[in-house]
């Protein structure tokens, strides 16, 4: 779903004669039918702005967990609801970081299992000398 007011040129909360001067102006005759459809009567606009709120939310939920479109559709009618590619975290960091966290968390593995072993031998070690002093 386009985003009409971008696509026009126009505020969101622009009044209704400024969305029919800006349709009437548009040369696209396929969004100026849309325009006029979806914004020009005041309960079709209302419904289209809570869609269209809606869709937005999802986009940006889309582009905040990664799931973007590719680089070259970026400035594409299709693009209307992606976030700007700065703010846009790709899956691929998110994935070396994970691979980072890991791999610190296996590299510093060995240290734990030798404090535990080193208790474990302590342990065994105190067992043997209680055994021997009392018997």
């Amino acid at each position: 779903m386009r985003d009409l007011y971008r696509r026009l040129g126009i505020a969101k909360d622009a009044a209704p004669k400024t969305i029919v001067r800006a349709a009437e102006r548009c040369n696209n005759r396929t969004l100026k039918a849309d325009a006029l459809s979806a914004l020009g009567d005041a309960a079709h606009r209302e419904a289209y702005d809570d869609l269209h709120d809606l869709l937005d939310d999802l986009g940006r939920l889309r582009a905040g967990l990664g799931m973007t479109h590719a680089p070259h559709w970026q400035g594409d009618t299709a693009n209307d609801f992606s976030s700007s590619p700065e703010r846009i975290v790709v899956r691929q960091e998110l994935l070396t970081q994970q691979l980072q966290i890991a791999l610190s968390r296996h590299q510093t593995r060995w240290r734990r299992w030798s404090w535990l072993a080193l208790v474990v031998l302590i342990g065994w070690l105190a067992a043997y000398g209680v055994g021997r002093w009392l018997s």
